[in-house]
């Protein structure tokens, strides 16, 4: 078993060295004294779990899982702390969850090293990161998954133009449900599903905006994923599809065959096409929603006796 990238971030270098001491057994623990110096380590390299004070000389620990869920969301974040969860600011950091541990416990770091394990243990054996709302977001794409709509021709015409306008080999939209993608319309490609754990989507739907990825041999998140490579997928942009009521339901991409890049410009029309994606959708939601109820009364309004019967 290959040894743990630890990052343990506190302003106290006791502490630290405590920490270190704790997790040295199939642990390298790298150290960090602040948010700044947090951010710079995991920029620097790959890391498996972190380990955070609350209090912080520029900021909180907080800050350090926010800056993690903006490299690798499903990195789990330990808050292990003297600060009571009564001081916790959660306000200001609502979307932000991590793990909870009391300094102050018995056998604290005991109860960490173990901790550890277990997190980075499920994150493992999960294959891919878990949106916070996976149930709620599940649900909601029960009412925009209809059998039938990949055939919807507003799909087809919305990638085939942006695959023209954007000059890449792909454009696609991707509805993302419990274990695989599904693509509803797929321009310059016949994909139909992609696993969950090999879609780059299964990503770009934890953000609050798009993901891009200039170069996915130079990702960590993706430099060894061979399903990518056998799909000629190098570099991407996806904009999150956000139904009215927050729910992140799957994606609207471009993929090419070559690293690039792509301008602000690019990315703000990127997301023009994502809004008229989701309002496609979320028409077919309503029109979908508007017809069941009207069969619904038609058969109510028999089983009453109500028609012109003979």
């Amino acid at each position: 078993m290959r040894e743990l990238t630890v990052l343990s971030v506190d302003a106290d270098e006791r502490e630290r060295d405590a920490t270190r001491d704790a997790l040295a057994a199939g642990s390298d623990v790298v150290d960090a004294a602040s948010v700044a110096e947090a951010s710079d380590a995991l920029d620097a390299g790959s890391v498996d779990c972190v380990v955070t004070d609350y209090d912080l000389p520029d900021g909180t620990g907080l800050d350090v899982a926010a800056r993690v869920r903006e490299t690798t969301p499903d990195t789990p974040v330990i808050l292990f702390t003297d600060a009571s969860p009564a001081r916790i600011d959660t306000a200001r950091r609502g979307d932000v969850v991590v793990e909870y541990l009391p300094r102050d416990m018995p056998d604290a770091r005991e109860s960490l090293a173990r901790l550890v394990g277990n997190v980075v243990s499920e994150r493992t054996q999960v294959g891919y990161p878990l949106p916070t709302a996976e149930d709620e977001r599940l649900a909601a794409l029960e009412q925009y998954d209809r059998p039938g709509l990949e055939a919807a021709e507003a799909f087809d015409r919305l990638t085939t133009l942006a695959r023209r306008h954007f000059g890449v080999n792909v454009a696609f939209v991707g509805l993302v449900d419990a274990h695989e993608e599904r693509f509803l319309a797929c321009a310059g490609a016949d994909w139909e599903t992609l696993s969950r754990e090999n879609s780059m989507c299964t990503h770009t739907i934890l953000r609050d905006d798009l993901m891009v990825v200039e170069d996915t041999h130079a990702d960590d998140r993706f430099a060894d994923n061979d399903r990518l490579d056998e799909l000629d997928i190098r570099a991407y942009a996806g904009v999150p599809l956000e139904t009215p009521r927050g729910a992140t339901i799957g994606a609207f991409c471009l993929t090419h065959d070559e690293p690039r890049q792509f301008s602000e410009d690019e990315l703000a029309t990127l997301r023009l096409f994502a809004a008229e994606a989701m309002d496609q959708l979320e028409l077919r939601r309503r029109l979908n929603e508007t017809a069941t109820a009207e069969r619904g009364e038609t058969v109510e309004g028999n089983a009453d006796g109500g028609g012109d019967g003979p």
